[in-house]
């Protein structure tokens, strides 16, 4: 699909993966219509993923510059907590809320987007839209203490698939991106040492993520009709340890 003169929504678009990709959409000639917690240059919505009416809203707001023709899903939340320390069994509202912001969120955007790009008019291909999901690596290789936040993501990763397959009637493609270790605010409140000594850990390149690395990724998605109902890793070859 080609993006130029289109409309394409980027949740947690404010920061890290999403701002990267909203930028990177912007200088290809599509209008990012961002959805985010924080405040965002416009087009904009302040609002949540779990949230109908804010997803609405955006939908609604894509709609006034072109219409929706696909969705870049970036928002989440990171979590790492033993689910037996030292205080004893990790609360269930911890879990709860990973899961529901991550994996809910992410169902939310897709049904709500879904349904707005099956009213598109098809292109020469048949295709009405593209939805791209963030899953992440610790979906395959969860570190202990991740058990919330691989659950999150790899459901993510399991429904790929099912809603690829769902949508092929429609022209709606679906595919996931599974990052590594990325140079984004999850990671800013850790000292310039620990984050190299991350990058080590990365076979190839021998560094962190680029934001932009992914937003190329995603825009690449976007490109090639025949990507469809696929989990990417985006890691540099990185399998994470155990711990």
């Amino acid at each position: 699909m080609q993006i130029a003169g289109k409309a394409i929504l980027i949740t947690g678009g404010a920061s890290g993966l999403g701002a990267a990709t909203a930028a990177a959409l912007s200088a290809g000639g599509a209008t990012p219509v961002i959805l985010d917690l924080q405040s965002a240059p416009e087009p904009a919505v302040t609002g949540s993923v779990t949230s109908a009416a804010d997803v609405s809203r955006a939908i609604a707001l894509a709609a006034a510059h072109g219409g929706l023709a696909g969705v870049i899903h970036c928002a989440g939340m990171g979590a790492a907590q033993r689910t037996v320390g030292k205080e004893g069994p990790l609360p269930l509202e911890v879990f709860e809320k990973v899961v529901h912001v991550n994996l809910i969120g992410a169902f939310n955007i897709v049904r709500l987007a879904a349904a707005a790009l099956m009213n598109n008019e098809p292109n020469e291909d048949g295709e009405r839209g593209v939805i791209v999901l963030t899953s992440s690596i610790a979906a395959f290789d969860g570190q202990i203490g991740q058990a919330a936040y691989s659950a999150s993501k790899a459901g993510i990763a399991g429904m790929t698939l099912p809603l690829a397959r769902e949508f092929a009637r429609s022209g709606i493609r679906v595919v996931s991106i599974a990052p590594g270790l990325f140079d984004t605010p999850l990671l800013a409140g850790l000292p310039p040492q620990v984050k190299q000594e991350l990058g080590a850990t990365v076979p190839f390149p021998n560094r962190l993520g680029r934001p932009e690395e992914y937003a190329c990724l995603a825009l690449a998605i976007f490109a090639n009709p025949m990507l469809n109902g696929e989990t990417i890793r985006l890691d540099g070859a990185l399998r994470m340890p155990p711990r």
